[in-house]
């Protein structure tokens, strides 16, 4: 006949019962803390205080964790750019993108661009007031690129 396995192990026979149920007296507690959670949001169920999250507050809050805000408001600034120039330039440029700080801004022909140039001012001022979350130090403002004429292969 073969010793029993407490022996063999060389645990004490005292304390096992302890080792085995000591995972089940800890989930034990969990869901009789679960329990009284439960009865607590039960009780306080549509008081003040309680009401959910509205969804643009918890996407506005994750954007903000992920670092996605100067992307979006880039986006919007897009979006809304005949708002912020007008109708008849907006039709003649659009924004090209954001590095460090840098707003740049392609124009259809460099007439465009030449009024462009003298609103950069009147620019910042309503970015900024508009979207506050991006932080432009400086706005370029470029023609059309350089045509080329290759000829042959």
């Amino acid at each position: 006949m073969t010793p029993p396995i407490a022996v063999t192990l060389h645990l004490d026979q005292r304390k096992l019962p302890a080792e085995v149920f000591q995972r089940f007296a800890a989930r034990a507690g969990v869901f009789r803390d679960r329990k009284a959670r439960e009865a607590q949001a039960w009780e306080s169920f549509g008081k003040p205080g309680r009401d959910p999250n509205h969804l643009g507050d918890v996407l506005a809050g994750i954007a903000q964790r992920g670092g996605w805000t100067v992307n979006l408001e880039l986006a919007q600034l897009r979006n809304n750019w005949d708002q912020v120039v007008g109708e008849a330039i907006s039709m003649h440029s659009t924004v090209v993108g954001f590095s460090e700080g840098v707003l740049t801004i392609r124009a259809q022909s460099t007439i465009w661009a030449t009024q462009l140039t003298y609103l950069i001012p009147q620019l910042s001022q309503t970015i900024a007031h508009r979207l506050s979350d991006l932080q432009i130090r400086e706005i370029r403002v470029s023609g059309p690129g350089s045509q080329h004429f290759n000829r042959g292969r």
